[in-house]
């Protein structure tokens, strides 16, 4: 039997449902929930990943604008717009899309942005919170996760959660989530990373398997257990003559083969990226809501 498939878009849809009380209780007080978004350089991906943010702002009530920088900015420019954006209390969120030229230290931009802005979710006050089971803005694509499996009423409660890849994004922000003694978490995890080896024994063992190590198909149908639930992270540009723009986008997981193994499965596109978005302006409304409380 094929697996269930988990749509992000449905869920994401859900979200802004929920989130337009909110939104609309803060514009009667004379609030208006606020994104800015740092964009530098010309990177395509980076640049539609902008515009897609920016279309769910405006679709669901949320003023955003985008500041586009030149790749070659300096980082004392840069640091500056970060300071001015700080200091503007009708910005409620600010978000540097990353990755960055490498001549800017991300860590060192990052840490720049005041922590009651942080609605990415990355900045290390935002992670020392989170790893202390403190209230915090959760990072956008661990949350988003959590709120996929939640939805199609796959608690990680009691289970085996496997994440394959480590990132400070998503890998290890999600495990320490799914660690936590919480509604929605309380689970044994697992976390594996370039350093592990041979994945299968780890793999085979999850009851929830996350695979986010960023490398195409890495993930294929004899490393999943029978009916695991499968989240696929990946977002890999794949060369491809018969597209129109060349490329097709492949997730960690080799979906085609691993459906018909799994209980559950993620597509890509249309799982987790839509839910990254959806918890950024649920965050946004959250920064919105606390800078005015």
């Amino acid at each position: 039997m094929a697996a269930q498939i988990i749509d992000g878009r449905i869920v994401a849809e859900q979200v802004y449902k929920d989130l337009a009380h909110d939104i609309a209780s803060l514009k009667e007080k004379g609030v208006y929930p606020r994104l800015s978004v740092v964009l530098v350089g010309d990177d395509p991906a980076s640049a539609t990943y902008v515009g897609n943010k920016q279309k769910a702002c405006e679709k669901n009530g949320i003023m955003s604008d985008t500041l586009h920088f030149d790749a070659r900015i300096s980082e004392f420019r840069l640091l500056d717009v970060i300071t001015e954006l700080n200091q503007d209390r009708s910005v409620h969120g600010i978000l540097v899309q990353l990755p960055l030229p490498t001549h800017l230290s991300p860590d060192r931009i990052i840490e720049a942005i005041s922590p009651d802005k942080d609605v990415d979710g990355i900045h290390p006050v935002s992670r020392g919170r989170l790893s202390s089971g403190l209230d915090c803005f959760l990072p956008c694509t661990p949350a988003g996760i959590q709120r996929l499996l939640l939805y199609y009423n796959h608690s990680p409660e009691g289970k085996h959660v496997v994440v394959v890849g480590r990132s400070g994004i998503v890998g290890m922000p999600f495990a320490i989530m799914m660690m936590q003694k919480k509604a929605g978490a309380n689970a044994t995890v697992t976390v594996c990373h370039t350093g592990s080896g041979d994945l299968e024994p780890f793999t085979t063992q999850a009851d929830i398997l996350i695979a986010a190590a960023g490398k195409a198909n890495i993930i294929q149908a004899g490393m999943v257990k029978p009916g695991a639930i499968v989240i696929d992270v990946g977002t890999n540009r794949i060369e491809d003559p018969s597209k129109p723009k060349g490329y097709r986008l492949a997730g960690d997981v080799d979906f085609d083969r691993v459906k018909d193994i799994a209980g559950a499965i993620s597509p890509v596109p249309g799982g987790v990226g839509p839910m990254t978005i959806a918890m950024l302006l649920v965050n946004t409304v959250k920064a919105a809501r606390l800078a005015n409380a």
